[in-house]
């Protein structure tokens, strides 16, 4: 069943067309990864589902039973209110309705009147509104709040904090909660990674994988998008291409869809060409016989040439390579016992390692752990507190540094590189920024006007131009798209050199580590092998499944505590409406019994076996009544 149906759209920005007659279906079980490059509309399409922008042009159906959820929706406006008070708001129709319960046991419980059906209206409404609550999952939304929360990062302190007390990034991290545990069918998740550390990201995807809703995610996290998603939408040359499967799926059906279009188009003028070719020749003979064939074939041509249609060039990408001014030792760097300090506070200690000519090292731990301190510790950014570093034979080290610091940022992007290496000519660094897509008037920016990922562009061409023999990068696919990604992991690969390097990105390591350094408060501990195999040997994200374990043990806690406040409630209820039923039941035998005495009936033998049956009868309801009763109130004071 369709939740949305996309036919024919178009949008336009000025005299941008960004989207033209773009067709898709997005059904109740897709779980969907949408790609493209920076630009291409990505966020564009989230706003035009969620009715923020119209489109110029066709149709979107939302599907009748469609709720749509985004981030967006899910602002953090008060910012008096605590960080947990606000996750709570997604279930404020549950917590009404628990008010509304609260107030109902009170009434009931007080009620003194004699009007049974007035009050029995109290208990049914009561009992509706309990089966609600229930069913709606209103026994576990606040352990289900808390439990995101923690994953998330905020422990009980940060959950108590009002929201003007939080970072921009915990205020993003809040604005997650809220979405994944909204009521909505579809959510549309636009780089929900973003300030989430490794442990949150693990938690987020087990979140995804569990849940039974489908989605759209917006993401440059290639493993993240391997794990969570079935189907993968591409953005490309304004029209959307529907591919089954991951990412890692999509590579391959890309590649061979491109080479298909291609072939196509090349088989297809090739025939225009052999049928062109057979109406000259026909024409030439200018018989009868001849110009009726000549006709056919020519009406061919135009019917091949109107559907004919030329693939699009992909869109371009960075292509380049490292290379290595010479060879280094065997021994590449050699480090014992480094500790680093600042003050009082440690940031690491006990760290020992040894890297050789040609691995490919990246280093892991939690945020805060000091990964990065570690590098720039190595290279003499930072002084030790002890320990030894030492560089082996001719190691010229390359540094990529996320901070993007050490660059003017009032020189232009040609005047940077220029000063950098002054003996290029103007057409070497004109060619070698074109490599990085800095094109025509772009290579005369400012530093300052570029984007995070073209700074980071400028700081890889600094690099390729460096021939380092050691590449120390700390987190370099930081503001890259996933096209960029993907040019830096080719790069690395085919790099002869040795690197050591800090990063989030789960794909790249995956594809390039030989060994994996896990930074803990103890030193190092080194696992041979990529990221898989990684978390095969050690679990570093005991953490969320501790968090797991307790949102489990405390829900299971709060909803068998919330379970047995609700048979309380009914069993009140109970109580109170049967002991008016009691009180009902004896009037009537004490009537029945009044009629069995009445002069008039006693010469009547059927009449009075009547009421002597009806007398039976009503005693008999009577005592199943007090039995009722008596269990009622032993539970109740229990």
């Amino acid at each position: 069943m369709a939740l949305i149906n996309v036919s024919n759209l178009s949008m336009e920005f000025g005299e941008r067309l960004l989207f033209d007659k773009m067709n898709f279906e997005i059904n109740e079980s897709d779980r969907i990864g949408l790609i493209g490059i920076n630009g291409c509309g990505k966020t564009t399409l989230f706003k035009l589902l969620t009715g923020e922008y119209s489109q110029s042009d066709g149709n979107i159906i939302i599907g009748k039973n469609t709720s749509i959820g985004y981030m967006e929706q899910h602002v953090c406006r008060n910012l008096e209110r605590s960080a947990y008070d606000e996750v709570m708001t997604v279930f404020s129709y549950l917590t009404d309705m628990e008010s509304e319960l609260d107030i109902l046991n009170a009434k009931i419980n007080a009620y003194s009147g004699k009007d049974s059906i007035e009050r029995d209206k109290l208990i049914e409404r009561q009992v509706f509104l309990n089966d609600e609550f229930t069913k709606n999952g209103g026994l576990t939304c606040r352990s289900r709040a808390r439990a995101a929360l923690l994953a998330l990062g905020f422990d009980d302190e940060k959950m108590n904090l009002p929201i003007k007390a939080l970072s921009g990034g915990q205020r993003a991290k809040l604005q997650l909660t809220k979405l994944l545990l909204c009521n909505a069918n579809f959510l549309l998740l636009d780089e929900p990674t973003n300030h989430l550390d490794a442990q949150a990201i693990e938690w987020l995807e087990q979140f995804l994988a569990e849940s039974k809703r489908s989605y759209m995610v917006i993401s440059h996290d290639r493993y993240f998008l391997d794990q969570i998603t079935n189907k993968t939408f591409e953005l490309e040359n304004k029209k959307m291409t529907v591919y089954k499967g991951n990412y890692s799926e999509y590579l391959p059906q890309k590649e061979m869809h491109d080479l298909t279009l291609q072939r196509e188009y090349e088989n297809t003028v090739k025939e225009i060409n052999r049928l062109e070719g057979i109406v000259e020749q026909q024409r030439r003979w200018n018989r009868e016989k001849n110009i009726r064939t000549a006709e056919s074939k020519q009406k061919m041509i135009n019917k091949l040439t109107e559907n004919l249609v030329r693939p699009e060039s992909a869109p371009e990408s960075m292509q380049f390579e490292f290379k290595t001014e010479k060879k280094s030792g065997e021994d590449v760097l050699m480090v014992d016992n480094l500790s680093l300090a600042f003050d009082e506070n440690t940031i690491f200690e006990n760290i020992s390692m040894e890297i050789h000519r040609g691995e490919r090292i990246f280093i892991l731990g939690p945020n805060g752990c000091g990964k990065t301190s570690l590098l720039k510790t190595i290279l003499g950014l930072y002084k030790a507190k002890n320990g030894r570093i030492r560089f082996g034979t001719e190691v010229k080290v390359g540094y990529y540094d996320q901070i993007q610091t050490g660059m003017d940022s009032h020189k232009t992007v040609f005047e940077e590189l220029s000063d950098t290496f002054p003996s290029m000519t103007n057409t070497e660094i004109r060619s070698t920024l074109a490599k990085f897509l800095f094109k025509n008037d772009d290579v005369f920016k400012e530093l300052s006007d570029l984007s995070g990922g073209e700074r980071a562009k400028v700081l890889l061409t600094e690099l390729m131009l460096g021939g380092a023999n050691l590449l120390i990068l700390d987190e370099p696919t930081n503001h890259l798209d996933i096209n960029s990604c993907e040019a830096l992991q080719n790069a690395v690969k085919n790099y002869d050199g040795t690197v050591l390097a800090v990063s989030h990105d789960r794909y790249l390591i995956n594809d390039l580590a030989d060994r994996i350094f896990y930074l803990t408060p103890q030193g190092i501990e080194v696992f041979d092998g990529n990221y898989d195999d990684f978390v095969k040997k050690y679990d570093p994200f005991a953490k969320v499944e501790k968090i797991k374990e307790h949102h489990t043990s405390g829900q299971t806690e709060y909803k068998n505590k919330k379970q047995n406040d609700a048979k309380r409630r009914k069993a009140k209820a109970r109580l109170s409406k049967l002991e008016l039923e009691i009180s009902e039941q004896e009037d009537l035998i004490s009537q029945l019994n009044n009629s069995l005495n009445d002069p008039e009936n006693s010469c009547d033998y059927e009449k009075m076996l009547g009421i002597t049956s009806e007398i039976d009868a009503a005693n008999h309801l009577l005592d199943a009544m007090y039995e009722e009763w008596e269990e009622l109130s032993e539970f109740l004071s229990e």
